[in-house]
């Protein structure tokens, strides 16, 4: 959480670092002091959040400083502190732009503690829909979010422009770090519900004695602990989108709950009576396969059936050809603006390396090793040594199974099968081998598996 930073501004020694001692009881403020108002316009590049000035200091009165901040910055909330108590002099203040004018005596700390957190609770809210504002300007357009341009990723633009115009619940699909989040927000930011709330649930962060209270609220004293009403997670995206990301890790006697809730379109609270009905759009997203899951018996046939609705794989990172570069550029870029450095690019070298590693953390691992990379590079080229991969090591992973040659290789066939949309010819050129090899495999594995 980020510290509120705090200037007072006080020429009494003794007085301002007795206020500073009570400010820092608080461990979310971080108070500087300053005795002149020249220390505190010299200082104002660390941009304060809010300013408590004294009216008599020695070098320049309280008025005369108001407006000399507010001509450098007029959005820093002031609070004129006083040992004068004309009503004429706090309304004049008042209505130059100060927030609160309080004065000096036995009571002064507690005003002022009081002050300053209505004070940051206004920030809170103007902050909240100021970045409400950015998204929904920003838009999370495609262009934006989802960095690519390979045929792997066209084909989950086109799923996502499906989804955008309806209301049907949307399946995501893909490996760990593959962007599940980003593509579920840039649905719901680009459909007629992006005024409302996007609600995220991580199934895998979340106690399993937990969920259900997450899921649907409680009322107060539904249980020891419950001190409070909670809204729960269906509650408040009603009218705009939940996110039940990991969905593969819900428990099973919950998930006949969660079908009942997505059948009935309403939610009752525990410890509560009253049925809350919801309107939002379900988003699920698992790296798992589901449908292996039902056939295992750790996930209900008929939730799946209800949540699948349309369904976008995402690609891994290596199957998406030149993207690593693409989305490599936009980490650096960002990375570079983010810490004020400047500006670096890949070296021929580096472009190679990056192309050549499988990625099996996909985009999240990618942007780990460019972020570190950036740190790590010397000049303005990022070079191969650059870069450090703390991967587990997928071939140790794939040869710790024992397996016959013969099944690696038909893994490897089937893999590239895959990759590659069924297609013989390009998969033998892909792993140089003779089109007679691939016909042979399939039809060894006929009728059990078809192409």
């Amino acid at each position: 959480m980020k510290l509120l930073k705090i200037f007072l501004i006080e020429d009494d020694s003794f007085f301002g670092e007795t206020l500073k001692f009570h400010l820092k009881l608080n461990p979310d403020f971080e108070v500087f002091l300053f005795q002149t108002g020249k220390d505190c316009l010299n200082n104002l590049y660390q941009k304060p959040d809010i300013i408590c000035l004294d009216f008599g200091l020695p070098d320049i009165t309280g008025d005369i400083l108001l407006k000399k901040i507010h001509e450098i910055n007029n959005q820093i909330p002031i609070i004129i502190i006083s040992g004068q108590e004309e009503i004429e002099v706090a309304v004049d203040f008042l209505k130059s732009g100060a927030r609160d004018y309080i004065i000096k005596n036995s009571h002064t700390k507690d005003l002022l503690w009081n002050s300053i957190l209505k004070i940051k609770e206004n920030l809170s809210l103007v902050s909240e829909v100021e970045e409400l504002k950015e998204k929904l300007e920003q838009k999370f357009s495609f262009e934006k979010t989802i960095i690519g341009q390979s045929e792997a990723i066209k084909t989950v633009f086109n799923k996502i422009n499906k989804a955008l115009n309806t209301n049907i619940n949307v399946s995501i699909t893909g490996e760990t770090g593959t962007g599940k989040e980003v593509v579920a927000k840039a649905i719901h930011y680009n459909s007629e519900r992006k005024n409302k709330p996007f609600v995220a649930v991580n199934m895998a962060a979340i106690p399993k004695e937990l969920i259900e209270s997450e899921f649907f609220g409680h009322e107060k004293g539904a249980f020891t602990g419950a001190n409070n009403r909670n809204i729960g997670k269906f509650e408040q995206a009603d009218g705009g989108t939940i996110f039940l990301d990991e969905i593969a890790e819900l428990d099973l006697n919950l998930q006949s709950k969660l079908l009942r809730v997505l059948q009935e379109r309403e939610v009752v609270r525990l410890g509560g009576s009253a049925r809350i009905k919801f309107n939002a759009r379900l988003i699920i997203a698992t790296h798992k396969d589901l449908s292996a899951e039902v056939k295992k018996g750790t996930f209900r046939e008929d939730l799946y059936y209800r949540i699948m609705g349309l369904p976008i794989e995402l690609p891994p990172l290596r199957d998406r050809e030149n993207d690593i570069l693409l989305l490599s550029k936009h980490f650096i870029d960002s990375f570079v603006k983010e810490n004020k450095m400047k500006p670096l690019s890949l070296s021929n070298e580096a472009k190679t390396k990056l192309i050549k590693y499988p990625f099996p953390g996909n985009i999240r691992e990618l942007k780990s090793v460019i972020d570190l990379a950036c740190v790590m590079c010397d000049g303005s080229e990022i070079l191969p040594d650059d870069f450090t991969f703390n991967s587990i090591n997928q071939t140790d992973l794939f040869l710790s199974e024992e397996k016959t040659l013969k099944q690696y290789t038909s893994e490897i066939i089937l893999h590239h099968l895959k990759k590659n949309n069924n297609d013989v010819l390009k998969t033998a050129f892909k792993l140089d081998i003779g089109k007679s090899t691939i016909y042979n495999l399939i039809q060894s594995l006929e009728p059990r598996n078809s192409l």
